[in-house]
């Protein structure tokens, strides 16, 4: 495989960063995941963590280096977070569950598959156009398919932001799946949370994203819908990758070839719970280790690690 991949989470106007956001490839295989949390306290980063790291988890575990079933990897990993975020709310006797939206991307063989639940959206990106994205679950997406909301209603509409689908839930979530999608040199897949495409719209990200270098277009976009977004901007976060043809030579300046990595090898990008630099905290150093084994246990409970591992 061979592919520019970049991703970034800004906090926004917000007291707290509740998204997180993840990618994992192996020499056969490329998982990008974003969450957006919900809940009181800290409770909807450890939401969006359980999200994120339960996937990731699980790629390390199973991608060596493909995945028999892409699509059931997919639903494993994201019903195990659901799973493991009820379990931690009802460890800490929580009366409301913290919540996550998930979006989650497999490419293997340059085919791309992807699933989600709630509002944070995958967008499939080619010469400037959106030629696929996913579908928001929220009742506001379904007046705008019935046509008694328009689009421009929408964007101010009081609960564009309510979702009936998402891990944490008291009821199981709707996991929404896409069919498998071969990719074409120079497509970009780009996943992101509604902080991103609240404020600019996938087809003017499109326009922007033609041709450009993720690694510098990417921030710009962020520091756009920031500016539209004002002094109470949502938190804002997006993983992208341009995809490119096979191995058309060696990784150069922002691109990555895994022509070269071990069968075994997995790399990762995902930080642990509240070890982001970019995220700002309120939480003490010891809040944050009790945190992160508390992250570690609930996710162990429903995507156990092989000994040794």
């Amino acid at each position: 495989m061979k592919f520019t991949i970049y991703q970034e989470s800004r906090q926004g106007g917000r007291a707290n960063n509740e998204d997180r956001i993840s990618y994992c490839y192996s020499r056969e295989a490329l998982l990008m995941v974003v969450a957006d949390g919900m809940g009181g306290h800290h409770y909807g980063e450890v939401a969006a963590q359980i999200a994120v790291q339960t996937l990731a988890d699980s790629f390390q575990r199973e991608a060596r280096p493909t995945l028999a079933d892409p699509f059931a990897f997919l639903h494993r990993g994201m019903t195990n977070a659901h799973h493991a975020i009820l379990d931690y709310a009802a460890r800490h006797h929580l009366s409301d569950t913290p919540r996550t939206t998930c979006v989650a991307c497999l490419v293997l063989d340059s085919i791309a598959y992807w699933a989600h639940a709630g509002d944070s959206r995958l967008f499939l990106m080619r010469a400037g156009r959106v030629i696929a994205q996913t579908r928001d679950h929220s009742r506001i997406r379904m007046l705008i398919e019935e046509g008694l909301l328009s689009e421009a209603q929408a964007a101010t509409h009081p609960d564009r932001n309510k979702i009936y689908s998402c891990l944490g839930s008291p009821t199981p979530p709707e996991i929404e799946f896409s069919r498998k999608t071969p990719l074409q040199h120079d497509d970009i897949l780009l996943l992101c949370t509604d902080g991103l495409w609240g404020e600019i719209p996938g087809d003017m990200m499109a326009i922007t994203l033609k041709g450009a270098n993720l690694v510098h277009a990417v921030p710009m976009l962020l520091g756009q819908a920031e500016a539209r977004g004002g002094p109470q901007v949502d938190n804002l976060s997006v993983v992208a990758v341009r995809w490119e043809d096979a191995y058309t030579g060696a990784a150069t300046g922002s691109s990555v070839s895994t022509q070269t990595m071990a069968l075994d090898e997995i790399a990762t990008q995902l930080e642990e719970f509240g070890r982001d630099p970019a995220h700002r905290s309120d939480l003490t150093e010891d809040e944050i280790e009790k945190a992160i084994e508390e992250i570690r246990a609930a996710i162990d409970k429903f995507n156990p690690r092989k000994q040794g591992q």
